[in-house]
């Protein structure tokens, strides 16, 4: 991005590394927060989230000359409800501006109102202070004279009493109040000069309105405990604040504009395996401050340190999440050579992230506490893209002071956390959850086949579907992977019919049928015997067309 003027109080895009260009604010650092040496940066707060970095000036853009060319080239939904989020600002920062404008207005309107009323009143008094003085002079010249000197005291008194009076007390305007002129208001001059600057692209500094901001306490803010200062023109959902004390550098992720504010655990973390979840869980990680160490057999992870082995980044690490495939790749992590096992001592956590049956994870709690570690199941409900947005559902289950120590992490990586009680009661509720989603997969295949071959428009099957109360991202999505023949692996097939499988083992230990699932389950059997496996569940279709 080219280098720009820019001053506090503008509104501008802002580039992070690898993240695509994002709206924001320039706002003042906290006091206790040095800025990085070298080239001249500014401290913006992001729209949309929680965020906020300092930014080099040559990755800052104005707001509103280059707000085209950016929502051209990004799509994303979370972008798009920053952008929303600047435009509410401005139209409520401009509506407030107009409001105060009026009130200032009609307030001098009032004031001008009642010295018209003195004005009047006082020309009255002094109309009557003069026809009394004619009375009383036509009375004192009726009468017997006693002296000239008399009868003239008499006759000019009262005016010359009138006269001296001060002119206030008879209701005179002063002189300055004549030629009067509505002055400005203080408010709408702060609004100009504080929220309006970014509107106007006039930026300066006026005193802001201080008011606590909770949702921008959180990394160091929230343990400096200093307040924020908050314009009053804001969202409910979004507030974008000028600091004057107490932040943070460190970018936080989009799921705080969600779960509100995060302040990342000082303990160590570790993550095993970087698969198409494992990677988005590791970003949001490293995003919102904490400190990573991952171990992968195929990849490195840029920003988090590398541990050569599972069992090295155990031993190093306070808490160790884990997110492999299935329940062998699960065991071999934990039991197998420089396994977690071998990294595991006395208050060491381990949190295993993966989807597999309540038999596994529960041979692996015990192991792990056998050893004096703490053990939590925590799989998660998503898909690759909301991993990236750190928008997962995490169902754990175990030990629940090791649930809430993974509270920041947890937000981080996910908009919601369920605790579900005992170990293995998690692994029943991910099955559960998948065998539903699965079935439904395989029924939209079906359903399309079924129009396509009948003669009937798939498209305008899928618009049917979006309009009624099946709808849903998910619907949505498949549909278009299958339409457009795209399936780029979102949650991989191999691994949804291997969930169906487990399913189904779940549903014959309590002898509960589960006829649906093992209906769908063949299709997925056969989609992977047409070498489906590595592609997107919604691959599935194509088990009907062949």
């Amino acid at each position: 991005m080219a280098t720009v003027n820019l001053r506090l109080g503008d509104l501008v895009w802002g580039k992070l590394g690898r993240y695509p260009p994002w709206p924001g604010k320039i706002v003042n650092p906290p006091k206790d927060l040095k800025k990085p040496r070298g080239k001249k940066c500014f401290f913006v707060k992001f729209f949309g989230t929680e965020d906020h970095a300092w930014i080099k000036v040559e990755q800052l853009k104005p707001y509103h000359p280059h707000k085209e060319e950016m929502i051209k080239i990004n799509k994303g939904k979370r972008f798009q409800q920053a952008v929303d989020a600047v435009e509410e600002f401005l139209k409520k920062a401009k509506s407030k501006d107009q409001s105060s404008h009026n009130s200032a207005e009609e307030k001098n309107r009032r004031n001008s109102s009642e010295e018209r009323s003195k004005q009047n009143s006082g020309d009255e008094k002094r109309k009557g202070g003069l026809s009394e003085g004619k009375v009383r002079k036509n009375i004192g010249e009726g009468k017997k004279r006693v002296s000239s000197a008399s009868a003239e005291r008499g006759s000019k008194s009262p005016l010359k009493r009138s006269q001296e009076q001060s002119p206030r007390k008879r209701g005179r305007p002063p002189k300055d109040e004549k030629d009067l002129t509505i002055p400005e208001s203080s408010t709408v001059k702060g609004m100009v000069a504080g929220t309006m600057a970014g509107f106007k692209w006039q930026p300066s500094v006026s005193e802001p309105v201080k008011d606590g901001d909770p949702h921008f306490h959180h990394f160091l803010l929230s343990q400096t405990e200093k307040p924020a200062v908050c314009y009053q023109a804001i969202t409910k959902k979004l507030k974008v604040c000028e600091e004057e004390t107490g932040s943070t550098s460190i970018q936080a992720a989009d799921s705080t504009a969600v779960n509100g504010s995060i302040t990342p655990t000082d303990k160590k973390i570790g993550f095993l395996g970087l698969g198409l979840m494992g990677s988005g869980i590791v970003s949001n990680l490293l995003k919102m401050g904490h400190t990573v160490t991952v171990w992968n057999r195929t990849a490195e992870k840029e920003g988090a340190r590398l541990g050569r082995t599972p069992a090295e980044v155990v031993s190093t690490c306070d808490i160790t999440f884990a997110c492999v495939s299935d329940p062998k790749a699960a065991k071999d992590l934990v039991l197998g050579p420089s396994g977690v096992l071998q990294g595991i001592r006395p208050g060491k956590c381990y949190v295993d992230m993966s989807t597999v049956d309540a038999d596994t994870v529960t041979e692996l709690a015990q192991v792990i506490v056998s050893r004096g570690g703490r053990f939590l199941e925590a799989p998660v409900s998503g898909n690759q893209q909301l991993s990236n947005d750190g928008m997962l559902v995490i169902l754990a289950a175990g030990d629940r002071g090791l649930y809430e120590d993974c509270s920041s992490c947890f937000q981080a990586m996910g908009k919601t956390s369920f605790f579900l009680g005992e170990v293995g009661n998690a692994a029943k509720m991910m099955l559960i959850v998948n065998m539903v989603q699965g079935s439904f997969m395989a029924t939209i295949a079906e359903g399309l086949t079924l129009a396509q071959v009948t003669g009937q428009s798939q498209q305008t099957l899928l618009d049917i579907l979006n309009q009624g109360q099946l709808a849903s991202i998910f619907l949505d999505q498949k549909c278009q992977n299958i339409l457009q023949g795209n399936f780029k692996p979102d949650f991989y097939l191999k691994y949804i019919q291997k969930d169906l499988r487990l399913a189904i083992a779940l549903g014959d230990s309590v002898n509960h049928p589960t006829p649906m699932a093992a209906a769908a389950n063949e299709v997925y059997k056969r989609a992977k015997a047409l070498d489906q496996s590595d592609n997107d569940m919604s691959a599935v279709y194509r088990a009907y067309i062949h």
